[in-house]
């Protein structure tokens, strides 16, 4: 980048999430002081005030004002209900050039529903899709779609595989993602009329390196770069993941307080047992992102704290810096046509 060049800021949903607005704010320092990323706030301004007076802040970060917040248990219809939300605002931003990406903590059904509204889908894409990164080894693998269609078609899924190896190939830096799809089983029968129909599409799918079925019990062996699913069974799968990792690490934390040498024993262990579950934390890997829209949307977890939010932040800006919409738009224009399905 040339010396002196504008660099967009993120705008933050400053009132969505469950910690809103003061560890959204807090998140939104950190991304500015400690990682180097633009932002500004999007939310009710004396609010945002307060709270960046508590981090002696005021005026070094910007705020746009918006009238209202989307509440954590209101749904996609209030997107049509408050146009003048901070998260209908921070997308406006984006529409209009003012903003590199959103990045919010609040519903994801609202935060979807927005999006599509405000940013609209980019040309051929039928439906958006959520990807997340799963923490595997030696590197992540991407899950799509955790959550943002449920009721999904066939070539949707085909569609879903080249926004997944898209953001593959950006945010992981892979040259060719394998792609397998989610069912009950790796042979090419098994599994609903979903799933074996959007078999048969990806594989003759040009520009996708589809490697076959993949089940539940793969998405932590990294069999595949890219896990294909709709929107249903693939937030009950990450829901489902995210679980039995809390319950393992209370288990193991119940372990090693049960006797003197297992607390010696994980002493000695430490190190690696904080980088573990640094690994296995959600909220470590910057946020899900919707994917498909004229515009970065990162979906922060609800539950998310200050660190969070500055991952989220950082994700964003290197998501648009490395310009995924535009990845994502050639993908899409250079894939055959599916039939229209709505």
């Amino acid at each position: 980048m040339s010396p002196g060049a504008r660099v967009s800021p993120i705008a933050v949903d400053a009132m969505g999430g469950d910690n809103a607005p003061g560890e959204i704010v807090a998140g939104a320092v950190q991304a500015v002081r400690e990682r180097n990323v633009p932002v500004v706030l999007v939310g009710l301004p004396q609010q945002l005030e307060e709270a960046l007076a508590e981090h002696d802040a005021v005026g070094e970060i910007p705020i746009i004002r918006a009238e209202e917040a989307l509440g954590m248990d209101e749904g996609a219809l209030a997107s049509l209900r408050r146009p003048r939300s901070s998260i209908a605002v921070a997308c406006h931003l984006v529409r209009r050039g003012e903003a590199a990406a959103v990045v919010s903590a609040g519903s994801t059904a609202g935060v979807v529903a927005t999006g599509r509204l405000r940013l609209r889908a980019q040309p051929g894409v039928i439906r958006p899709a959520i990807a997340v990164t799963l923490p595997t080894l030696p590197q992540p693998t991407v899950l799509i779609d955790a959550g943002a269609t449920a009721d999904a078609k066939p070539e949707m899924l085909v569609q879903f595989a080249h926004l997944g190896t898209a953001y593959a190939e950006v945010a992981l830096g892979l040259r060719r993602p394998r792609v397998g799809l989610l069912t009950i089983g790796t042979e090419a029968e098994k599994g609903n009329k979903l799933a074996r129909r959007a078999h048969e599409l990806l594989s003759t799918a040009p520009g996708i390196h589809f490697a076959g079925n993949v089940e539940g019990h793969d998405l932590l062996t990294r069999v595949v770069d890219v896990i294909v699913t709709d929107g249903f069974t693939g937030n009950i799968a990450l829901k489902a993941l995210e679980g039995s990792v809390r319950y393992a690490f209370d288990q193991l934390r119940e372990a090693i307080a049960g006797s003197r040498m297992a607390r010696f024993g994980a002493l000695l262990q430490r190190s690696r047992l904080r980088e573990l579950q640094r690994r296995l934390d959600p909220e470590t890997q910057g946020g899900a992102v919707l994917l498909g829209l004229n515009g970065t949307v990162v979906i922060a977890h609800g539950a998310s704290r200050a660190g969070s939010i500055a991952s989220a932040c950082e994700l964003a800006a290197r998501l648009a810096a490395q310009r995924i919409v535009q990845r994502i738009g050639e993908r899409i224009a250079a894939a055959p046509k599916p039939h229209r399905l709505w």
